[in-house]
């Protein structure tokens, strides 16, 4: 009987740079590792390669003069800015390139924290003075007179509203907190969305009350500029600060990458393995409270082996209930017969109670996440194996 379930390599891979076979570097990467590590593969293990490697291969990057242009393509007047979070990776340069349009710029920040959960504000504080984030409008003046002149994040030790505050050298922003997007409808009628997840919906509330042009993050360099980098699908969403003014943007094309790497390892070691691209993990913190779905999505692309969601009984349900009885050889054999009895979907079902109910692509990307971190472990490509094995697996 088999002692070992799944199992998580972070694989070791060379720096990349733009216009690297990245196919043949993952695939190489991996069976090199097989090599030295004394392991094999088998169908379904699972490899997960970074968004950042993708996205370095294919030179998807853009300037902030790229994102300034744009910016001054799409809107004529005076902008809004609404819900943006609050990072030096993620939006410092995307706020700089839009200040470079030479526009007017009101910034509207939601609180007590922004959507990844990165406070500007003790929240006791704010019930002890009163403040009800439903309803009030803070200017910069109010915030700083209810909550000090210095602010700053418990991990980053940035005072964001600063630090915005300071990109704009000529002094064309003004920020505001408030949990209404419409409030920036008061300053003017063209708004940039910049929130990640819920922007959709901001969008339509802002149309709905009479914004005349509405674009979002993922509107802005969703083609190229002046020959730039672009996503298609995602805009700036997803992009990291690269350089002081340069981002790298979310990588394009990961179903067909995804691809040929599923056929390159076929063609290597015979074996049909599933393969993602993976961003941020879907997970909180629960010390900091932040979110770490930072990307528009976990995974911008998969083999399709890997699409839908678990369909898994709860072991400890059955053992409890319908098993109780049972000693433990039998109960163990029980089980797996169970297991392998199972019905094809379980929604609903009472014997899949408390398992996960989350994309597989989800839960793998975070997985991956976990494991190759966003610091200096090096290894940006991920192996699962036994993801898909179970109890009654032999």
């Amino acid at each position: 009987m088999r002692t070992v379930g799944t199992t998580v390599k972070g694989i070791r891979a060379p720096i990349v740079k733009e216009g690297d076979d990245l196919v043949k570097i993952v695939v190489e990467s991996v069976l090199n590792s097989m090599k030295t590590e004394r392991y094999e593969l088998s169908d379904r293990d699972v490899v997960g390669i970074t968004e950042s490697l993708v996205a370095r291969t294919q030179g998807n990057y853009a300037s902030i003069e790229d994102i300034a242009a744009d910016v001054n393509k799409k809107f004529k007047g005076d902008i809004a800015v609404v819900f943006p979070i609050l990072s030096r990776n993620r939006f410092s340069l995307i706020l700089k390139g839009i200040i470079n349009s030479g526009k007017k710029i009101y910034l509207f920040l939601s609180y007590p924290s922004d959507e990844m959960g990165n406070h500007l504000m003790d929240i006791d504080m704010m019930d002890e003075k009163n403040v009800n984030p439903y309803t009030d409008v803070l200017n910069e003046e109010k915030y700083r007179e209810i909550f000090g002149e210095k602010v700053v994040h418990p991990f980053t030790g940035i005072d964001y509203v600063q630090m915005y505050k300071e990109l704009a050298p000529q002094g064309n922003i003004e920020i505001y907190l408030t949990n209404d997007p419409r409030t920036a409808l008061k300053y003017t009628k063209e708004i940039l969305v910049a929130n990640i997840h819920e922007r959709q919906r901001t969008k339509s509330i802002l149309k709905k009350a009479g914004a005349e042009k509405v674009y979002g993050l993922d509107d802005i360099l969703a083609e190229s500029v002046n020959g730039s980098g672009f996503n298609p699908m995602y805009g700036l969403l997803g992009s990291n600060k690269a350089t002081e003014d340069k981002i790298k943007l979310f990588p394009q094309n990961c179903e067909n990458f995804v691809d040929e790497v599923q056929k390159k390892f076929k063609e290597k070691t015979g074996k049909q393995i599933e393969v993602m691209v993976y961003g941020d993990g879907a997970f909180k913190d629960p010390q900091g409270k932040i979110w770490e779905l930072a990307d528009p999505v976990v995974s911008p692309g998969y083999t399709m082996g890997l699409k839908g969601t678990p369909n898994e009984i709860k072991l400890k349900y059955i053992a409890d209930n319908e098993l109780k009885d049972l000693q433990y050889e039998e109960m163990a054999e029980a089980m797996r017969k169970r297991i392998k009895e199972k019905e094809s979907n379980l929604v609903g079902k009472i014997a899949a109670m408390g398992t996960t109910p989350r994309q597989i692509t989800d839960l793998l990307g975070s997985l991956c996440d976990l494991t190759s971190g966003s610091g200096d472990k090096g290894t940006p490509i991920v192996l699962i194996q036994g993801y898909f094995d179970s109890f009654a697996t032999e």
